[in-house]
């Protein structure tokens, strides 16, 4: 006979977001139920319960996950960039990745279908987290506002529709993040958006 290993609740929380992450991307936004992530990690769906509340609540969590994970890389490639070790591009690649690789944009969409209306608090608070931060209280921060909801909105589009529009247009896989790109730098050398 085994026995598990008694985890922390924060060590429990913490496996549990990461096997619903892991189904996110594996499988789709709709395999993200509690029964599910339970099975993944050898717990019961009692247990998850107790960590979430029900499914929404689980979603709810792998979001606002998601967003912390995904905005503390996109702030490391900023601060690379500000520091001459980046560049735009990859600002765009890991942003339009986020929500089609990482599943962010298929998580966010279900959620809002579901019925889930706080479905996208948890990430566009930590959107506008980073993007405070970024602006480091700058007194016109509203050039990076506008840059930012646009990248966002095309990495969401582009992540739910691209393949699918690239595909009829005939256009190259790649051309969001080609504009999405060619807007940053306008912004970078308009308005000194990401600047330090």
């Amino acid at each position: 006979m085994t026995t598990r290993r008694r985890l922390s609740p924060e060590e429990s929380r913490r496996t549990a977001l990461e096997a619903a992450r892991a189904l996110l991307i594996e499988t789709g936004p709709q395999s993200v139920t509690l029964k599910a992530v339970a099975s993944r990690i050898g717990r019961t769906h009692a247990n998850l319960l107790h960590h979430f509340g029900s499914a929404s609540g689980l979603q709810k969590a792998l979001a606002k996950h998601l967003a912390a994970v995904i905005c503390a890389t996109i702030r490391e490639a900023v601060f690379a960039q500000r520091a001459g070790l980046g560049s735009p591009r990859e600002i765009v690649d890991l942003t339009f990745d986020a929500f089609d690789r990482e599943g962010a944009g298929a998580l966010a969409s279900w959620m809002q279908i579901s019925g889930n209306e706080d479905a996208l608090d948890p990430i566009v608070e930590t959107i506008h987290e980073l993007v405070d931060e970024l602006a480091g209280g700058h007194e016109d921060a509203e050039p990076l506002h506008k840059t930012t909801l646009t990248l966002v909105l095309m990495a969401l589009g582009d992540a739910l529709m691209g393949s699918a529009m690239s595909q009829a247009l005939g256009l190259p896989r790649d051309e969001a993040r080609n504009a999405a790109a060619a807007m940053l730098d306008r912004s970078i050398e308009e308005n000194g958006v990401l600047a330090g």
